[in-house]
């Protein structure tokens, strides 16, 4: 046992890096293949629209945790592959950002009106063209509230990575509230550094989907 001091406050600001470190590598992979997921929803080919629908199923039936728990001790038993905390982590979030997020961009996609397609045909432009210059910007336009929710959401969920060793934020404040027996004090400080990340990112979510309210 030792006190609570500036040691603690030092191992929170690294976890806080890694934390962040986390949040950005989900979004750098996830943000493609969410992308990507959301083209497959909104195909016009049957077959990506039944297999992203299935992904999304099974992805939306599966908790976070349980998904972090099968990268980190399951690859090895199924597929001889361990993985270090951090590289499995990434991938379980780069999953789950990929599939969830990739559904708000699909229902982005979706809440343009049909006409705006047909308009971009009358020009004589291309599917990709119509979806690049006239669907994506409305799209995005739409999708960006709930695509800020889902980042604050992002950000909470980091704290699961805990249970699989990753030292992130919630990770710190366990080993500190081990070692100081203080754990009323470590954990006020750690849920006030997620409130003062997640709160502004949360009002500005309010703010975006009321300008978009107005705007229509």
């Amino acid at each position: 046992m030792r006190p609570f001091g500036t040691i603690d406050f030092i191992s929170f600001a690294t976890a806080f890096q890694y934390t962040v470190l986390l949040v950005i590598l989900a979004l750098i992979f996830g943000g493609p293949l969410a992308l990507l997921f959301a083209m497959m929803r909104v195909s016009r080919f049957a077959p990506l629209r039944w297999l992203s629908a299935i992904l999304l199923q099974l992805m939306q039936g599966i908790p976070l945790l349980a998904l972090l728990m099968f990268v980190y001790f399951g690859l090895p038993v199924f597929l001889g592959i361990r993985l270090p905390p951090l590289l499995a982590v990434t991938a379980a979030f780069t999953l789950y950002t990929a599939v969830f997020l990739g559904e708000i961009w699909r229902g982005g996609i979706e809440a343009v009106k049909k006409t705006q397609w047909e308009a971009g045909a009358c020009l004589g432009l291309s599917s990709w063209h119509q979806f690049r210059y006239i669907i994506a910007p409305q799209a995005l336009k739409i999708a960006l509230p709930a695509s800020v929710g889902f980042l604050v959401q992002l950000i909470k969920g980091t704290s699961l990575a805990a249970v699989v060793g990753f030292i992130e934020l919630t990770r710190a404040g366990q080993l500190s509230a081990a070692a100081t027996l203080e754990p009323l004090r470590v954990y006020l400080i750690i849920a006030a550094i997620y409130f003062a990340i997640c709160t502004p990112l949360t009002l500005w979510s309010h703010k975006l989907e009321t300008r978009l309210h107005g705007a229509r």
